[in-house]
């Protein structure tokens, strides 16, 4: 596998959500594209609009028509994205999708190259801190620094144990 880069596609205006959306569907579809598209965001920032006297916060789309993908590049996944229904094609020069530098996903929010530091392992029993799941106790079972999220076992029912996936600030090692 190779790394996983952030490129911009090109929608048609509107259809962002929809778009996003449908590349999860397809990952949720076929679980293998989820080792290689990472994640699918439309960047948005909060506004503050005032109508008639009312002041009303709501999420503007920073660029109208583009759906940022952190994925690794292949001709799987470049078919995948390209051929979902609403986008155009990925910025690039002709047919290339050319992939976010580190200094032009700064000012985006998003994060490209920092460590995550966590002190458990797979094996390792901890402790659900928040969420739904606040107060189990479970054996981590998978760890993705990408997503930042680790996967335990829980035990639902007497001997049958799920798969639940958390993000890291909602789990601490035991002991």
């Amino acid at each position: 596998m190779g790394e996983a880069k952030w490129y911009v596609v090109h929608t048609y205006s509107g259809y962002e959500n929809k778009v996003k959306a449908d590349i999860e569907k397809t990952i949720e579809n076929n679980k293998a594209l989820g080792e290689k598209i990472l994640e699918v965001r439309v960047p948005v920032e909060d506004v503050v609009e005032i109508k008639n006297g009312n002041k009303k916060t709501v999420q503007r789309k920073l660029f109208p028509g583009y759906v940022l993908v952190n994925m690794d590049m292949n001709d799987e996944t470049w078919y995948v994205v390209r051929n979902t229904r609403g986008v155009t094609g990925f910025v690039g020069p002709g047919s290339k999708a050319v992939p976010l530098t580190d200094a032009e996903m700064k000012p985006l929010g998003i994060n490209t190259g920092t460590t995550v530091s966590i002190d458990f392992a797979e094996g390792d029993t901890i402790a659900v801190v928040a969420g739904v799941w606040k107060d189990t106790v479970g054996v981590v079972r998978k760890i993705d620094y990408n997503k930042q999220t680790v996967t335990i076992r829980v035990e639902l029912f007497q001997g049958s144990e799920t798969p639940v996936e958390l993000g890291f600030a909602e789990v601490r090692k035991l002991g």
